[in-house]
C-alpha cells in the first residue's frame, strides 16, 4: 500500500476534517517554535493546505508538498487567496525537492510520520535533514492510537523519533503530548520541535558530527490534557 492509501478516495471528507480545526489549535503546543520573521517553510504532506495557508498569511514563503492529487486540487481551491507553492512530492525520498536542492528554515510534518514504516522513517529523516538550512528547525506531530480502516499507519513513538533525530544531528527543543484535536477516542499526539545541532554542517544530505558533541538541548514534557 502507498503511504497515501485512502486519501484520494476520501479527499473531500479529509479536507473537511482538516479545515474544521484551526492552525493555532492544532499546533498550540509548538506555536512558539514557528519563526517570527518571514522564512522559507516546507509543509510535507500538506493535505488541504490549512497550515500552509496560515503560514503564508503570516508572511512566510511556503512550499506545500502533497502527493495526493485530489487534496492538492482541493487545497488550491480552498486557499486560492494565498500564494502557496504546491508540489507533487512524497516521503521518504522527496525526489522533486531533493533534485531542486532546496533548503528551508522550517520543515513541518503534521500527521505524516505514522504513514512511514521503520525503514522509511530512517530514510526520510536523513532526507529531511538534508533540506534544512544550517540553523533550521523541524516540527513533527506523532499519532498514537487505533488505525482507521483502509489506512496505512504504523506505531511511532517519541523515543524512537528522538533517537533517530539525534542520530542525524538534531537536538530536541520541545516535546509535548496532547489529546486529539478532533476528539477521536483513544487517539493522542506527541509534538516534537527539533533543531540542527550547533556546530554541525550539512554536506550532500548528511550531517558531519564534530569531535566533541554539543550539549543536548533541554526538553519538556507537557501533561496530557
Amino acid at each position: 500500500m502507498a503511504t497515501t492509501a485512502g486519501y484520494g478516495e476520501a479527499a473531500e471528507a479529509v479536507a473537511e476534517q482538516y479545515e474544521s480545526v484551526t492552525f493555532a489549535e492544532v499546533h498550540r503546543e509548538v506555536l512558539h517554535l514557528f519563526p517570527s520573521r518571514p522564512s522559507s517553510v516546507l509543509d510535507v504532506g500538506a493535505g488541504s493546505g490549512r497550515d500552509a495557508a496560515a503560514l503564508t498569511a503570516r508572511g512566510h514563503r511556503v512550499v506545500a508538498a502533497e502527493p495526493t492529487a485530489e487534496l492538492r486540487a482541493l487545497g488550491r481551491r480552498l486557499h486560492a487567496d494565498q500564494e502557496i507553492e504546491w508540489l507533487d512530492d512524497a516521503l521518504p525520498d522527496l525526489p522533486e525537492l531533493t533534485g531542486q536542492k532546496r533548503r528551508f528554515d522550517l520543515i513541518l510534518l503534521t500527521a505524516v510520520w505514522m504513514h512511514l514504516d521503520e525503514r522509511q522513517r530512517a530514510s526520510a529523516m536523513a532526507r529531511l535533514v538534508g533540506l534544512l538550512e544550517s540553523d533550521g528547525r523541524m516540527i513533527l506531530s506523532l499519532r498514537h492510537g487505533p488505525v482507521p480502516a483502509g489506512s496505512r499507519m504504523f506505531p511511532v513513538s517519541a523515543e524512537e523519533t528522538v533517537g533517530l533525530a539525534h542520530s542525524h544531528g538534531l537536538d530536541v527543543l520541545h516535546r509535548a503530548r496532547r489529546e486529539d484535536p478532533h476528539g477521536r477516542p483513544g487517539v493522542t499526539w506527541t509534538y516534537l520541535g527539533l533543531r540542527l545541532a550547533a556546530g554541525r554542517e550539512l554536506r550532500a544530505g548528511s550531517v558531519q558530527v564534530p569531535d566533541a558533541p554539543p550539549q543536548e538541548a533541554a526538553t519538556q514534557e507537557a501533561a496530557t490534557r
